[in-house]
């Protein structure tokens, strides 16, 4: 497949309300449209999920964390675009556009801005927020690679994206770190 034509099937399937399986800067994932609660439940119904394990999101820029989860500031900023290494921002949720059922009981959502160039299209392409999990049932090994994934995971979503698009991932799951409301940060996971 053509990038064009790969890019024109996630962007059709996130659409419709489907979900995926792509390459991340961190590992392979499953996604779907973030605004959209029903391709959410699909997702924890996919991983055998628990709801109360709650999954993040990708966004392209500053520009569409604060359009789509509310104001960046400039630590935040630096945070999740200036980190060498994939860095999630757990941050205070200030906006009704995503999926109910992706906020975290505290009211919070993970995001995390990624650098890969194959992530960056998609996400310009759709122009919006795409959930990101690790592409395995909950509870088994994440993938680093397509080769990894569960052939079960591969034929239950809607989209594989081809293992052609695999660029170079760190193979293991971002930094996560928590923005508390003094403006302090906490890291969760190093």
């Amino acid at each position: 497949m053509k990038e064009i034509d790969v890019l024109d099937a996630v962007v059709a399937t996130l659409t419709l309300g489907d979900t995926l399986l792509y390459p991340t800067d961190t590992i392979w994932g499953i996604g779907c449209d973030a605004a959209n609660a029903d391709a959410v439940e699909k997702i924890y119904a996919l991983k055998q999920r628990d709801h109360s394990k709650s999954m993040l999101i990708l966004c392209s820029d500053v520009a569409m964390v604060e359009r789509f989860v509310g104001p960046v500031s400039e630590r935040v900023g630096e945070l999740l675009c200036a980190s060498a290494r994939p860095t999630t921002v757990i941050m205070p949720l200030g906006s009704s556009l995503l999926a109910s059922n992706l906020v975290a009981a505290d009211g919070t959502i993970g995001v995390r801005i990624p650098k890969m160039d194959f992530c960056q299209q998609m996400l310009r392409h759709f122009g919006r927020p795409v959930v990101s999990t690790s592409a395995n049932l909950s509870g088994r090994p994440s993938p680093a690679s397509y080769a990894e994934i569960d052939e079960v995971l591969k034929q239950r979503v809607g989209f594989c994206v081809p293992p052609a698009y695999e660029e170079k991932t760190a193979g293991q799951s971002s930094r996560i770190v928590k923005l508390l409301s003094d403006g302090k940060v906490l890291v969760i996971r190093d």
